[in-house]
Formats: C-alpha cells, structure tokens, sequence
C-alpha cells in the first residue's frame, strides 16, 4: 500500500458522502468521461507511462532442465515499448476511483537453451487496476492512498530467430513474469501519479492577476468526493487588492445543477462575483465639464438645471460654465436570479461651479441608485460582465442653492451616465474575471446559465 501525497485533487476520491452544493466560491463537476480524457493525455498520449518503463530490468529467469528438455534460462530482460495502451476510469461513490490500464508490454533479452544462446522477445498483456482513496485534506492539499493495486497477465507470445522453443519455456516465463511484474509495475504507477499530481495541481492551486487592480488565490477548498455521475470539488476565489486586502465572501451553500451530458459543470456564487466586482470597480471619482464634446446632452441638462434653479439665486446664472462630478457610492452588488443577472449600484452626481475667488458653488449632489442588466460571455477563458443601464432612482442629497424638485432631471441623469460612466464601468470590466484552469480542461463552446445564486458554465 503506498501514499501519494495530493494526488487526491488529480483524482477527487471522497471519503465524505457525495454532495451537491457549492460550499466555497467556486464549485466543479467533472464527468467520469472528462477525468478518463484527462489522465489519458496526461499518462499515455504525452508518454509518461513509456517514459518511467522504459528501460525496466527484470529479473533473470531460470528453469530446470529435465530428461526431455534442456536447462533454460533468460538474463538481460528489459522493456523495449510499451504498445496500445489504454486507461479507464469508474468512480466509486464516496470512496474513490478506480484506474485501469492496459497495455501490452514488448520485453526483450538473452535466451539460453541448452547451448543455444539468442535474443527472444516476448509480448504480454498486462492489466494493472488500482483503488485510489483521499485522506488528510490540509490547506488546499489532501493525501490519497492506493488500494489493492492489481497487475493481472494475459496472453504471452514469444519470438526467437530459431523458432526453437519448448511449451515448458513458455510455462517458465508465464510463471516467472506473474510472480515479478507487479511488483515492479505498481511501484512505477505510483511515480507517474506523483508526477501527474504535479501537473494538474497547479491547475487548481494557482494565483492569477486581475489586471492591475490585484489578485485570484484558487485552491482546493474541502476533501474531493465522488457520485456514480460526476466528480467534484469545491474552490477558495481569494479575491486581494493591490496592497495585501482580501475582499471577503461568504460561503452558504447553494445546490447545484445537474451535468448530464457535459464533461465540465464550473459554478461561481453571488458572493465570490461581488468581491471581484468590487476589486475590478475601484474608479477614482471623474470630474469633467457640462460640455457637448462631453456629453450630447450638456445643453439641455444646463437648461433643465437653470428651470430648478429659484429665481433669487443669480450667481448660478454666471458666465463660470457647470462642472460635473460622479462619484461610486458604495461598492457594486450583483443579483443572480433564473435567467437574470442586475448589478445595483450608487452614484453620486454632483454639479457644480467653480467661482471666480477658488470657492466651489454646489448646486446639487444626487444619488442615483442604478439596476443594470449583465450580459455574460467567456472570452479567452475568463467571465466577462457587460453591462447595460436598465433602470435609474434619483433623490437630492443636498443643494447649496435651495433646489427641491428634481424630477425633471431623470432623464437627463440617465443620459449622462449611460454617454460618460457606463462606458468606464464596462471598460474596467473588460479584463474579465480569470477562471481556474480545471484539470486543463479548456473552456471552448460554452454554455452560460444564470440560476439564483449561481452562474454556471457547462463545457
């Protein structure tokens, strides 16, 4: 029995009961089909298992003679290649998984027949299965032992350029082989695993940039577990400023939806969206003048502003042109409900004068409370938020001229923002949110879903 230590996130072996909520920022399910393509690329296509049996030395075999047959003994046997192998996965539900390889291994040495020497190569069937089971999960890390590592033989063909061989040889090297190779191949399956848990480790362990505005920590976040359908694991998103910060979320469960027929099902909760909504919407104030090459609406806003102004007030009427002020009034909060997703947001509008003596004359500060509507896509591998004005409240914070009555100014507001912030709020938003790269499962012709609580991905 050998422990690979964390090579349980490669292979998501629960010793928890299967579960289906999203208990951390990010949750994933992968189909036994997805995690077979998986760890065929990473173990066979790309040659590791050749790799580490190339070269294998096997120990010499002997065999008696006897009144009909010549001593025989076979020395310098090694592995040469290994030859249509092939992996399968099942998964256990709450244990684990079982791994299947099959190959045929072509073996090559010196063989001695009476006094006879030749090469003879040999090619056997060999089916290694191993039950793998997690333990131990510490900071983004788990343990995993291997149970039962099986390495059954099958059929044997032997060559040698005399064609001279006894049925007893072939009795000799069928016995002699099942009574070495699996002690030696399981051995070798553990190193390709440990190498293997390297490569997709880093897929799921991994601190990736927000642009500018400061980082992602994904790591595992709990003990994998396994279902008859799917594998799962729940993601930390440790979303931190430039700076050190982390913007905390919280972590209340949410059920997640089925995988049917898809390899990858990637959900990301409400509260890890917010908190990097909240690092990529860090917009210093903007301060710009009424202006037509500004804002198209300039003219008629100053209209609708000289309309409320009370007559008495006759500095607001100076030749000094109004200057605008927007402002984010607490940080963005998107809402997820079946087939919608809002972000809600404040801005404060302040106009204003500049006097002539330095002084600034406040001729109002609002408070619009913004509903915005998200279009979500993927684009190279990230979540990218797009958003659009849907709806605007606005109520008067405070007035250094006396105005009371605001109404008129809705549309204009609306217009305002939509000519001047939205196009710096889907600017900022632009960059995309990073996704872990699961497994390496690349996210190409994806389905986005938007449940309540959830957007799910579906690969």
């Amino acid at each position: 029995m050998t422990v690979l230590k964390l090579f349980g996130i490669i292979y998501f072996c629960g010793l928890l009961p299967p579960s289906q909520e999203v208990l951390s920022g990010l949750s994933c399910a992968v189909s036994p089909r997805a995690m077979q393509n998986v760890l065929s690329d990473a173990i066979i296509h790309n040659g590791l298992l050749q790799q580490h049996l190339q070269g294998l030395v096997l120990p010499n075999i002997m065999g008696q003679g006897s009144l009909l047959n010549s001593p025989t003994s076979i020395t310098g046997l090694h592995l040469v290649k290994v030859r249509l192998p092939r992996l399968s996965v099942v998964l256990l539900p709450g244990i684990g998984i079982q791994l299947t390889i099959g190959a045929k291994l072509q073996l090559s040495g010196n063989c001695l027949v009476g006094l006879l020497s030749e090469l003879i190569d040999i090619l056997v069937d060999v089916n290694i299965t191993a039950n793998i089971k997690c333990t131990n999960f510490e900071s983004g890390t788990v343990q995993v032992v291997i149970e039962d590592c099986l390495c059954i033989l099958g059929a044997i063909k032997i060559k040698v350029l005399s064609g001279l061989l006894t049925l007893s040889v072939n009795e000799i090297v069928l016995r002699q082989l099942t009574a070495t190779l699996p002690a030696l191949l399981c051995p070798v399956l553990d190193i390709v695993m440990n190498l293997v848990n390297i490569q997709l480790l880093g897929t799921l362990n991994a601190v990736i940039p927000v642009g500018t505005a400061g980082t992602i920590h994904y790591q595992l976040a709990s003990v994998p577990f396994t279902s008859g359908k799917f594998l799962g694991l729940d993601l930390d998103g440790a979303v931190k400023q430039v700076g050190g910060s982390i913007i905390p979320h919280d972590s209340s469960p949410s059920a997640l939806p089925p995988l049917l027929d898809r390899i990858l099902l990637l959900a990301l909760r409400q509260s890890f969206l917010n908190a990097v909504l909240t690092l990529l919407l860090q917009m210093p104030p903007q301060t710009f003048p009424c202006a037509p090459d500004v804002f198209s609406g300039a003219s008629r806003l100053q209209e609708a502003m000289w309309t409320i102004t009370p007559a008495g007030c006759s500095v607001c009427r100076g030749t000094s042109p109004l200057s605008i002020k927007l402002m984010l009034g607490g940080n963005p909060l998107i809402l997820l409900e079946e087939n919608k997703a809002t972000v809600e947001l404040g801005v404060l509008i302040q106009v204003f004068i500049n006097r002539i003596d330095g002084s600034v004359l406040n001729l109002l500060l609002l408070k619009a409370d913004l509903a915005l509507n998200v279009r979500v896509s993927i684009v190279g591998g990230r979540l990218v938020l797009r958003l659009s004005l849907g709806s605007t409240s606005l109520s008067l914070e405070s007035s250094d001229v006396g105005i009371s009555n605001i109404s008129v100014l809705k549309p204009h507001c609306s217009s305002l923002l939509v000519e001047t912030l939205l196009p710096m709020i889907n600017g900022a938003l632009s960059i995309g949110i990073p996704l872990p790269n699961v497994l390496g499962i690349p996210l190409i012709k994806v389905d986005v879903q938007i449940l309540t609580g959830l957007i799910v991905l579906l690969v």
